[in-house]
C-alpha cells in the first residue's frame, strides 16, 4: 500500500512539474518563423469574431504542444475560419 501511494504521489509530481514548464503558443511573424521548425497545421472554424478565431487558433496550437504559431490564414463573411502552422 505504501509503494502505490508513493507511485501516485511521484506521478502527480512528475505530471504538475511538466505542465508547469508548458507555457501558453505564442504567435510569430512569418520572419520569425524562419528559423523555427514546421510541426503541423491547425484550423478553427465558426467564429463571428476576429479575437475569437485568433483565441481558438492559440488554444489549439498550445493543446499541441507547440511553442509558437503563424495564423496564415483567415476568412469569412458572417462565420470565420482560419488556419496556423504550428512551430517549435
Amino acid at each position: 500500500m505504501k509503494n502505490i501511494t508513493l507511485t501516485i504521489i511521484a506521478a502527480a509530481t512528475l505530471v504538475s512539474s511538466t505542465l508547469a514548464f508548458a507555457g501558453p503558443a505564442t504567435e510569430i511573424s512569418r520572419m520569425d518563423a524562419a528559423s523555427l521548425n514546421q510541426t503541423g497545421v491547425i484550423s478553427a472554424s465558426g467564429f463571428t469574431t476576429l479575437d475569437g478565431l485568433q483565441a481558438s487558433l492559440a488554444m489549439k496550437a498550445s493543446e499541441a504542444g507547440a511553442n509558437h504559431y503563424r495564423i496564415v490564414s483567415a476568412s469569412g463573411n458572417n462565420k470565420l475560419s482560419g488556419t496556423a502552422i504550428l512551430y517549435r
